[in-house]
Formats: structure tokens, C-alpha cells, sequence
């Protein structure tokens, strides 16, 4: 499995990438930019488990290579895609993590997708932003990536024993099934164990996916 970190915070290669990657060290945002001459293949380091391969993600070069993007002109919503072609098929699966901006690099992210996971949580303007974000993956659909689909809402952070976490879960529930979408269970709960397992770079008790798991990518 191959993880791409496409946000500028890094945190997925703090989390996914066997050893420290340097802020310096080549990573996405060299592979993304016409100023360097690095390649998808070029930057890709051993993940912390057996199987995983990670495009890393540090410094602030991806928030430079962001900018660029914005004035690049035509074809600029594609480098993702071209990118990640020469080293799609050496993957079962490919998982694009992007940040919760609909900026350019995330725009990359879905053109390059053949299926969304949307994480998000059981609060009011996490409810709000799903649905400008559900607005943004119809855009491209429209214009860049028709076979584009959802495969669903993953509510993360559920707080079960609040009134607010239930009421927005069912207001989640409502917003998802009005734009024909399903929200996935289990729902996962704020729990400090998942955040120390993220940490520590452990599963959690989560089993892994077997290397010949077949799945399509997914942002």
C-alpha cells in the first residue's frame, strides 16, 4: 500500500514513515513542482509497517507548491494524477490524505481519486463544511474526473455521551442520505487510546489489510 501525504502539515509522515524525514529531504512537493526534476518513484520511503510505502510530506514546501499551482495555468489540476501514474499499478491500493482546505492540492487529490472517504466529525460546522465539501467533489466530477464517487462518510471524534456529538450525528445522517451517501459504521469515539496509537505509529487493535487486498485509491 502506498500513503500519499498531500498536506502541508505532514502530519501523516510523522505518523506513517519508518524514519524521520528531514525537512529538507525531497518529498511531494518536489514530485508536484515544474521547478525540480524528482519523481513520484524518487521520493516514496518505507512506512513503520511491512507493505507500506510513503510519499512524505515535510517542512513548507508543499504550502510553496501549493501557491505555485494556483497560477499555473492549465493542467495544473492533474499533477497529482500524472504523478502517481508511473507507480499505480505497483500498488493494491493508494490513499491520497489531504487537508481539510478545498485548496488546490486537495483539487489534485480527487482528480487523482477513483473513490473519496470523507472524514469528518459529529459537530455543527463539521456538518456545515461537509456539505461545501460534497459541493467541491460534484465540481470535480464535472470537470476533471467524471468517474469520481463517494464511497462514504466516516465520522471520526464521535462523542457518544454528549447531546451535541448525538444530535449532529443524526444531523450528519440526514445531510449524507439527502445527497444519496452513507455514513460508515462503526462510528470511531474520542478516545485518548487512538490518539496515543496514532502517536506511537501502532494499530490500535485496527487488523491490517492483507497485501493482496484489491480496493480502489481513496483521498
Amino acid at each position: 500500500m502506498l500513503v500519499v501525504d498531500n498536506d502541508p502539515q505532514g502530519n501523516l509522515t510523522s505518523i506513517a514513515a519508518a524514519e524521520a524525514v528531514d525537512e529538507d529531504q525531497a518529498g511531494l512537493a518536489d514530485a508536484l513542482s515544474s521547478r525540480a526534476h524528482e519523481t513520484i518513484r524518487d521520493v516514496i520511503v518505507p512506512g513503520v509497517w511491512p507493505g507500506l510505502d510513503v510519499v512524505p510530506t515535510s517542512g513548507v514546501t508543499l504550502g510553496y507548491v501549493r501557491d505555485e499551482l494556483v497560477i499555473a495555468g492549465a493542467g495544473r489540476e492533474g499533477r497529482l494524477r500524472q504523478a502517481l501514474a508511473q507507480v499505480a499499478e505497483d500498488y493494491d491500493l493508494v490513499l491520497i490524505d489531504c487537508a481539510p482546505s478545498l485548496d488546490q492540492l486537495t483539487i489534485n487529490g480527487l482528480t487523482a481519486a477513483d473513490a473519496v472517504v470523507v472524514v469528518t466529525e459529529s459537530k455543527l460546522f463539521s456538518a456545515n463544511g461537509l456539505s461545501q465539501l460534497l459541493d467541491t467533489i460534484d465540481n470535480v466530477r464535472q470537470y476533471y474526473n467524471p468517474p469520481l464517487t463517494v464511497a462514504g462518510v466516516i465520522v471520526n471524534k464521535h462523542e457518544e455521551q454528549t447531546v451535541s456529538g448525538r444530535t449532529w450525528l443524526d444531523e450528519l445522517g440526514q445531510a449524507a442520505e439527502g445527497r444519496g451517501l452513507r455514513l460508515l459504521a462503526p462510528v470511531v469515539p474520542k478516545r485518548v487510546v487512538i490518539s496515543d496509537a496514532a502517536e506511537a505509529s501502532t494499530s490500535g487493535g485496527v487488523p491490517r489489510l492483507p497485501r493482496s487486498a484489491q480496493s480502489t485509491p481513496t483521498i
